[in-house]
């Protein structure tokens, strides 16, 4: 069982415009022709932040075009958030919570069944579980487009071999996708 962060960055380091938007990603290709479907066959439990799930409510049209349901997941998952935030997939396992990841961390591992725990955004959440000495893996999706400014892809100040390059591929002519195997942090790496 790994905690996995997986997300598609462009170029420069951005996962989202400044204002949450992931248009520049969507328009690059489909699921199908990226790592998806063999990743999520291996998840059990996911993380999201709550800029992540408000925008899931936003596009709900295009996530049910997509993939055909307003909810694409069927495992539990559990969404950060520090105000209220509504329910908008009735039927789906959404917990919300606030705090310190790791509780939460140790909750979705028993949900998971021995199968892998997806952190899927943002970035400043993947973090939290870097900070935690939770994150064992990180697959990164670079794409072919630079966005100048917006939401970091990892912000965080990690040296001193807290990354280790395990493998690189190539997804069509728009990705490369970067998996890194990640070590517990410590005072030296990270800050």
């Amino acid at each position: 069982m790994k905690t996995q962060y997986y997300t598609a960055t462009s170029l420069d380091g951005f996962i989202a415009t400044e204002d949450d938007s992931i248009d520049w990603l969507l328009s690059l290709g489909t699921q199908g022709e990226s790592s998806y479907p063999e990743f999520i066959a291996g998840i059990g439990a996911l993380a999201m932040g709550a800029s992540t799930y408000e925008w899931m409510m936003r596009h709900s049209a295009k996530v049910i075009k997509e993939t055909g349901s307003a909810w694409p997941y069927e495992q539990p998952t559990w969404v950060f958030t520090h105000r209220k935030l509504a329910t908008f997939a009735p039927h789906a396992d959404i917990r919300f919570v606030r705090g310190d990841v790791r509780p939460v961390h140790a909750e979705m591992v028993r949900a998971a069944a021995g199968k892998n725990l997806w952190i899927v955004g943002g970035g400043d959440l993947a973090g939290q579980f870097f900070d935690a000495g939770l994150l064992d893996e990180a697959i990164i999706q670079v794409a072919s487009v630079t966005l100048g400014k917006g939401k970091p892809l990892f912000p965080r100040y990690a040296t001193n071999g807290a990354w280790k390059l395990v493998s690189v591929r190539q997804l069509g002519n728009d990705f490369a996708e970067l998996r890194y195997q990640l070590s517990n942090p410590s005072s030296e790496s990270f800050g």
